[in-house]
């Protein structure tokens, strides 16, 4: 990472900030543990794509399965030939346009969640359309918007002979994100397997497939207490192999594998103070950095400062870091402690390998993309995606750009 840290001298060379590095020598050390620390038979890791679609090239042929829940998504994992039999298409909306391309080009390989009653017979029709079976998890509500309720379940089962084009293979079951204690995953994956038991009991329905999203938290935050990887995974496994459930469990993780692998590298612009506040003004800002559970930005996300001249004797004092947003609302973090920032200094916000590179606004004031690197001991710096500008799709495209 040394093009990040060496001092530019004063020089207004081009800057290689704001960047996304992403670690893969961290990200294989981590899917590793999990996987050796889940030790269940018949328990296979998926990857929510939406959690770091860069990250699909990286992680083929070491999860199990891919999680997509829209079209691009899809072509991501199509573009870096990803296994189709292991895909899992979920999402609310899955128009018969797209769906039909999804069964028919790849014959009906992929799985579908199936979260409405008007899904299923668009995903029967499409199958049939194309004269393949296709499978399809029915995917169970925790209370909002997502999958359906139990009795829509029921239903789905009770007439799944009707639907001469679709394998029902199981259930799909998420309630949500950033859970702190295992209390509410026990409790659900009791909920799941008597379910299932029902399911067999009233209809006959052997549910082979159970896809659980447990929604393991991440420490973001200075304030809060340090994760445990191996107690957490080894309660989870704990509750994974008290289960009596036989069949197939594909554990759906996004932020718990891939956040502690990125950092997000900004560099200060200017340093000022005034109305009793200190101001440190980055290149970067909110439009690419977005931490689950800041929305007051008075919680300090793990970070580093690296200064271009080191002043050990500088008193540490408090600022609050702003990006170049032409906004009041553009600020990472209120009252960060640091030694004397001045411009050309580095900072690096940790732990932004989930979800931060697609959360910001990036359309924000027609700002460039940040520019995104994998780094790993034996290729070093690799640059995944240069620094693109957005004005593009904030105006009426050239003529020569019309389709």
């Amino acid at each position: 990472m040394s093009q990040f840290l060496e001092p530019n001298q004063g020089r207004y060379d081009e800057n290689p900030t704001p960047a996304y590095v992403f670690d893969l020598d961290q990200l294989e050390r981590r899917l590793s543990a999990i996987k050796g620390g889940i030790t269940r038979e018949k328990t296979h890791i998926c990857f929510t794509v939406k959690a770091n679609p860069f990250l699909v090239e990286v992680l083929k042929g070491k999860v199990d399965y891919f999680e997509v829940c829209s079209p691009g998504e899809f072509h991501i994992c199509e573009y870096n030939k990803a296994d189709m039999d292991r895909l899992i298409v979920t999402g609310v909306y899955k128009a018969p346009v797209d769906t039909m391309r999804m069964i028919g080009e790849f014959d009906g390989r992929t799985i579908f969640t199936v979260e409405s009653l008007n899904q299923l017979q668009v995903l029967d029709f499409c199958a049939g359309k194309y004269e393949c079976r296709t499978r399809v998890l029915l995917s169970l509500t925790s209370g909002n918007q997502l999958g359906m309720k139990a009795s829509q379940l029921e239903y789905c089962i009770s007439h799944r002979d009707e639907y001469k084009n679709l394998d029902f293979i199981g259930i799909q079951y998420y309630s949500g994100t950033q859970k702190k204690g295992f209390s509410k995953i026990e409790e659900e994956l009791h909920m799941l397997e008597n379910f299932c038991q029902d399911m067999k009991d009233k209809f006959g329905f052997e549910t082979k497939v159970l896809t659980y999203g447990p929604g393991l938290g991440v420490p973001y935050f200075e304030d809060e207490e340090e994760e445990q990887l191996d107690q957490v995974l080894d309660t989870l496994n704990q509750l994974l192999n008290q289960l009596k459930f036989s069949g197939q469990v594909i554990l759906e993780m996004g932020r718990f594998l891939t956040a502690f692998c990125g950092s997000y590298y900004t560099s200060v612009a200017d340093v000022k103070s005034q109305g009793g506040e200190n101001y440190c003004i980055i290149d970067g800002g909110t439009h690419h950095l977005n931490y689950y559970g800041q929305e007051d930005k008075k919680r300090i996300p793990h970070y580093s400062h690296m200064p271009q001249n080191l002043n050990a004797s500088a008193d540490e004092t408090l600022w609050n870091v702003c990006g170049c947003l032409c906004t009041p609302d553009d600020v990472l973090a209120v009252q960060m402690p640091m030694r004397g920032p001045s411009p050309g200094d580095l900072l690096i916000f940790e732990r932004t390998g989930a979800y931060c590179v697609t959360d910001g606004r990036t359309l924000a004031m027609s700002q460039d993309l940040p520019r995104i690197y994998f780094f790993s001991q034996d290729f070093g710096m690799e640059l995944v995606r240069t620094r693109e500008g957005t004005c593009k799709w904030n105006m009426r495209p050239e003529e020569d750009d019309e389709e």
